[in-house]
């Protein structure tokens, strides 16, 4: 993934927006947030560009992926689903998930909005697991 390219092209189209690169060494996965949990808890909605996320849960958050660019690989709860441009999974509280692309751009929106104690991540997981 093309780090640099890809933060220059996010503050090109949203300037003055949050972009957190997770992880901040060597990232997968680059967010920006365009419209914050901070403003508004009940909601929030977010760009992110992956190569692959950790596996991981929400307790409480619904959270809806929107392909915008690419082709995006969801997994949830054990199911592969592969996403084209344009194409919406919901993923309900308490589902295992992650994904994957070759710099595949998809919104998120979560309701209620995405936090940090809410974004639990599943050391241990397989795919085949379930």
């Amino acid at each position: 993934m093309n780090t640099q390219k890809i933060i220059e092209k996010l503050h090109q189209l949203y300037p003055e927006k949050k972009v957190v690169l997770n992880p901040s060494e060597n990232p997968t996965e680059i967010i920006c947030e365009l419209d914050p949990t901070s403003a508004h808890p009940e909601k929030s909605i977010a760009l992110a560009i992956v190569g692959s996320s950790k596996p991981h849960y929400h307790q409480f958050s619904t959270e809806i992926y929107e392909t915008q660019k690419g082709i995006l690989t969801v997994y949830v709860s054990g199911k592969k689903r592969i996403l084209q441009e344009g194409e919406k999974i919901t993923i309900e509280p308490n589902c295992v998930h992650y994904v994957t692309g070759e710099d595949a751009w998809f919104l998120i929106y979560s309701e209620p909005g995405w936090t940090f104690e809410d974004h639990i991540v599943v050391e241990e997981y397989s795919f085949n697991s379930y």
